[in-house]
């Protein structure tokens, strides 16, 4: 690191960073012991962490000091994340079984055939089909979807939502643990996350009140198959976030329900517990990572300023992606095979959480493609992992005040292998004792 300004400072640890010389997780050195290095006053370093935490690049980790993100919003020239060890099955990842979506060959052929002409400025914008088959398929779910527009997925419909409503230092109430991608933006925009607890039913209700009180700004919450708990809003939990919802004037609310069609449990939306609200459902996970395309459902004002802002910028999401989504959504066979899809992940996700309530141990995950495990220690869990020829994701990732966890990918894992799996997670955390051991 280098600089006499905190503007050169920044700039060094930001080149620092996409060298790969300081990698996610590096430490920076105390503000003193930098600043003397330097010859520049603490300040002067102070500024420079401070304007580098706004932006996402570093997070403060308490008596652990200043450390790089682990997915920092800037390109690197080494992985952020390291890649499995040789001959490891890696169940860290997060996707859906590639195996198990619908192909789109067909469906871009019959696409082909029937586009015309292609389309101009003029003609861009929400195919009014999409539209309406989007609006029928909400509001089948009981959302209220009388205004829609389509995002490059949902995180980016989340990001023009948080960057239409709220400014640089304004505070969000996000599920802790939570996805860690949400936990990247927040940071990215300079917003001040507030952790609110999650059981199996969602966010809970008391974390949900502290955050308000704190003076949450927005609030994001994950209608099901939650990332990386599982977690599933029932309507228990709904009515009682709705009530404490109710009458917030001042507040964003957020629902994300990326599972969509997946998801083997009833929607309990949200919507329209408070004036300002959206709901945003992708098509990912039940029909392809590579389909950038979101629905965003919201009140009139939310959405105006969604749509608009795309406007200026990105202009509109490809018309031939929506008319393949919607080719995708009208053929039962595709239809069919999601269906599959959802019955599969929920069979292995179950049988996972069987195998280790056998073995003594408590794994979340009602719906969607992870469980989650909380651990006494995630370091010395995953290195036992890794010795016995397994991957899986870090709770760090995912967590802000919540206690240690490890994150298990399921989409990928075969029935034969969960008991080998099971039997390296408890032997990761309950350790045989040495040889000769006596008590």
């Amino acid at each position: 690191m280098s600089g006499g300004t905190a503007a050169e400072i920044s700039a060094s640890v930001e080149s620092g960073i996409r060298s790969g010389e300081l990698p996610a997780g590096a430490p920076l050195p105390p503000v003193r012991a930098l600043a003397a290095e330097l010859a520049v006053s603490p300040a002067t370093v102070a500024r420079a962490y401070q304007e580098l935490r706004q932006r996402g690049l570093l997070a403060t980790a308490g008596r652990h000091g200043t450390r790089v993100r682990p997915r920092p919003p800037v390109a690197t020239r080494r992985a952020i994340r390291p890649p499995a060890a040789p001959g490891a099955r890696d169940l860290s990842l997060g996707e859906p079984d590639t195996g198990l979506l619908p192909p789109l060959g067909p469906h871009l052929a019959a696409l082909a055939a029937d586009l015309g002409a292609p389309a101009g400025y003029a003609s861009v914008g929400v195919v009014p089909e999409l539209a309406a088959a989007a609006r029928e398929r909400l509001a089948a779910d009981g959302v209220p979807a009388d205004e829609v527009t389509v995002t490059g997925g949902a995180l980016d419909g989340i990001e023009r939502l948080l960057a239409a409503h709220l400014r640089p230092g304004d505070a969000v109430a996000v599920e802790d643990p939570g996805w860690a991608n949400l936990l990247d933006l927040v940071a990215a925009l300079g917003l001040r996350p507030i952790g609110v607890p999650v059981d199996d039913d969602g966010p809970v209700e008391a974390g949900l009140r502290a955050a308000l009180a704190a003076g949450a700004r927005a609030l994001v919450v994950t209608s099901r198959a939650q990332n990386p708990t599982g977690a599933a809003v029932s309507a228990d939990r709904a009515a009682a976030l709705r009530a404490l919802l109710a009458g917030r004037n001042d507040l964003l609310l957020i629902e994300d329900d990326h599972a969509a069609e997946l998801a083997r449990v009833p929607l309990c939306p949200l919507a329209g517990a408070t004036p300002a609200w959206a709901f945003v459902r992708s098509v990912s996970k039940p029909y392809g990572p590579d389909l950038r395309l979101a629905v965003l459902a919201g009140d009139e004002a939310t959405v105006a300023r969604v749509a608009g802002r795309a406007r200026v910028g990105a202009g509109w999401v490809s018309t031939v992606l929506q008319r393949l989504v919607l080719e995708l959504w009208r053929d039962p066979a595709t239809a069919a095979l999601v269906d599959r899809a959802g019955e599969s992940y929920e069979r292995r996700r179950g049988d996972l959480l069987a195998a280790l309530a056998a073995r003594g141990l408590t794994g979340h995950g009602r719906t969607g493609i992870n469980v989650w495990l909380p651990v006494p220690d995630e370091t010395s869990a995953l290195t036992a992992l890794r010795d016995a020829g397994w991957a899986v994701a870090p709770g760090a990732l995912f967590r802000i005040a919540a206690g240690p966890g490890l994150r298990i990918t399921v989409s990928s894992l075969a029935a034969a292998d969960i008991p080998a799996l099971a039997d390296a997670l408890a032997a990761a955390l309950h350790p045989a004792p040495p040889s000769g051991f006596t008590a």
